[in-house]
């Protein structure tokens, strides 16, 4: 069965003075302020939509691998997961570092980089990203 979910934006003035707030309508968890500073400077206390897109790519991400790694019979005690996203003003997204990190007993290092780079290819967040031209990934196999 097909999800869908929502989230909200309310935007006030212009890109570089102005300032808004994205709502996660869906799961009614919270607003968020945004701001064209907290995207192209430090973050203030205030998100972006790179960090709102790195918060989906490593939540799917970490889905996908654990599932994958399941589905071949292994057992994952544990999979962190950070994704960077790189936005150039002018440019956009120029890049994506996905660095995980798991547990999981019996797996050799061939397999995990193998179900790594699975997850990589299937995540639907990696598949929505397609257009990025630089997505890499750095995993690690935790003893």
């Amino acid at each position: 069965m097909a999800t869908t979910r929502t989230a909200k934006t309310h935007w006030e003035g212009n890109l570089l003075q102005g300032k808004g707030t994205v709502a996660l309508e869906s799961s009614k968890i919270g607003s968020y302020d945004v701001s064209w500073p907290a995207r192209s400077e430090e973050p203030g206390g205030k998100t972006s939509p790179e960090e709102l897109i790195a918060a989906a790519h490593s939540s799917c991400y970490s889905m996908a691998f654990s599932h994958g790694l399941a589905g071949k019979g292994h057992t994952v005690e544990a999979v962190d997961t950070q994704a960077d996203v790189t936005f150039q003003p002018g440019e956009g997204i120029t890049g994506i570092v996905l660095t995980v990190k798991a547990r999981v007993p019996g797996l050799s290092e061939a397999e995990f980089q193998a179900a790594a780079e699975d997850a990589k290819k299937n995540c639907p967040v990696s598949q929505a990203l397609a257009g990025v031209k630089n997505i890499t990934l750095r995993a690690e196999l935790l003893d």
